[in-house]
């Protein structure tokens, strides 16, 4: 660990002393060499990318158009310093992004955001692979969001889930297979990540064995038949409320249990309070 210290400060300290007695230029071809760089995006640089399209993979009206010349600069500081990689991350990406040079030359990478210095790539085009900083998720996507993100989406959104399946799996799910779907919830497709989703496979595991998400993406064609299906629809959100409807289809017997779901936080202070109802008591509200 010494070593590498020594190493790094050793490092920096002939870049300082470069760039003392150089350029910019040869700056930069240093940092190439050393790996602390690479020359793929300089098309951004030379001012030829005007506009930069980012789209969701799983909400296909959620997209967003960057004009901004700072933005475009600092999108090319972030990806000039990815470092080029053999083998990208089994995740599903999450956005698109489009950099249009002209109107028949646009530049494509598919993009997993949350992940940051792994061995996976999670920025890749065709013929190139990248591990990128999430710097992107927190200095470019989130800048130019026009939609509230509810509070605690992730504990609230996931917990109900989990919740219920449990619940489910308990009483008329006995010994059942369930298959999960939560790619058709349009409302909050543009919140969903794949490593959220990760996460939530993972506490599913632990909680509920006999459940798991349906993954049209990997069934190649064939649909998995499940005992049950489960689904959810957002029915609407603000920052400190969020209504869902969660279905039942039990393809045994051909019969649905339908949940209506409010999650609240009344005060403000991050204690959630969730009330579940059903057909007889169902509010107005939904």
């Amino acid at each position: 660990m010494l070593i590498q210290k020594k190493t790094l400060l050793s490092l920096f300290l002939v870049i300082f002393l470069i760039s003392l007695f150089s350029g910019c230029d040869k700056i930069d071809e240093l940092k190439v060499r050393l790996g602390m760089k690479n020359n793929d995006f300089e098309y951004i640089k030379q001012g030829k990318i005007k506009k930069i399209v980012i789209q969701s993979t799983r909400d296909p009206g959620f997209r967003f158009i960057v004009t901004d010349k700072n933005a475009i600069s600092e999108l090319y500081d972030i990806l000039s310093q990815a470092k080029p990689v053999q083998a990208k991350s089994a995740l599903e990406p999450d956005y698109i992004f489009e950099m249009e040079e002209g109107i028949n030359k646009v530049y494509k990478f598919n993009y997993i955001a949350g992940l940051d210095k792994k061995d996976a790539g999670n920025l890749y085009s065709d013929d190139k692979i990248y591990i990128v900083s999430k710097r992107i998720d927190n200095d470019i996507i989130k800048n130019f969001w026009n939609v509230r993100k509810p509070n605690d989406f992730n504990e609230v959104y996931y917990g109900t889930l989990l919740s219920q399946i449990e619940q489910y799996s308990q009483g008329d799910g006995k010994g059942k297979s369930i298959g999960i779907n939560i790619y058709d919830d349009v409302e909050a497709a543009k919140f969903i990540l794949s490593t959220d989703l990760e996460e939530f496979k993972s506490n599913l595991s632990l909680k509920v064995n006999n459940a798991e998400l349906i993954e049209p993406s990997k069934t190649n064609g064939q649909t998995k038949v499940y005992d049950v299906t489960m689904s959810i629809r957002t029915v609407g959100y603000k920052t400190f409320l969020y209504k869902c409807e969660i279905t039942f289809w039990d393809n045994t017997n051909k019969s649905e249990k339908k949940y209506y779901i409010q999650v609240s936080d009344n005060f403000k202070d991050g204690r959630w309070n969730t009330k579940v109802y059903t057909e007889n008591d169902k509010p107005s509200t939904f």
